[in-house]
């Protein structure tokens, strides 16, 4: 097989069916669609062992990210096999919280959404404008979001295939990968064409249909724009785009 894996080749681990879900981005009643008909499949078929992989973004820019935080959340507590993954934007809302700045990451890609989906209108255009509804932010974010949102993983990994939001350094073993490249890579990652150590599944960067290559899997499908969530159903060496659409 050489060094790598292709996406022909690549297998889930003996009994296993793993799911991967692109960027929610917000947009809760796609999620909670995707979600619903992966378990119908699950408890249909009964797999011996099973993994829905959230792949991250799950705040900002649609308009019920307090509300894909607070499914997630409790989906994951309920059942270990919820995997979510943290993204750019779920690291860049926590840091927000920290440290507000009105001309960072949330506040000028789609944080206004997400503190609306809490109940809290925050005025951008200035650090003495923003005080207020940052203020109101803090104390409408309940603890078990914020707990939630600190506690993710940057990747995780089953079979031949590694899972994270934006991809990996080409070269960098799997275990050395920075959580920075986890979150943000784009153009190094994007520009490799040889196999991987695994087939990276990853979203990040909206495509307008699920990319599939050799050696990755973009599942970002710009769901908050699109109403298109995809995610990519694996088992054995069978795989198979599914979709919640609006």
């Amino acid at each position: 097989m050489g060094a790598g894996v292709s996406y022909r080749e690549a297998s889930t681990p003996d009994g296993m069916r793993l799911y991967a879900i692109g960027d929610v981005h917000g947009r809760h009643d796609l999620m909670a669609a995707l979600h619903a008909r992966i378990m119908e499949e699950i408890l249909h078929d009964r797999p011996a062992d099973w993994r829905v992989i959230y792949l991250g973004d799950y705040v900002d820019r649609g308009m019920a990210s307090s509300g894909v935080v607070e499914h997630l959340a409790n989906l994951r507590e309920r059942d270990p096999r919820v995997v979510a993954l943290a993204g750019n934007h779920d690291v860049g809302f926590l840091e927000f919280l920290s440290n507000p700045d009105p001309f960072g990451l949330f506040a000028t890609n789609g944080g206004f959404e997400t503190a609306l989906s809490y109940g809290v209108e925050i005025d951008f255009t200035s650090r003495a404008a923003m005080v207020p509804g940052y203020q109101a932010l803090v104390k409408a974010v309940p603890q078990h979001h914020k707990a939630f949102l600190a506690t993710l993983p940057f990747s995780t990994s089953f079979g031949d295939f590694f899972f994270c939001h934006a991809g990996i350094r080409p070269g960098v073993p799997l275990d050395e990968q920075t959580a920075d490249d986890l979150i943000w890579i784009r153009r190094e990652f994007h520009a490799f064409d040889g196999l991987h150590p695994k087939l990276v599944v990853h979203g990040h960067t909206p495509v307008r249909a699920a990319q599939i290559l050799p050696n990755r899997v973009n599942l970002d499908t710009g769901a908050w724009q699109t109403g298109r969530l995809t995610a990519l159903k694996l088992e054995g060496t069978d795989k198979e785009l599914i979709e919640a659409a609006v």
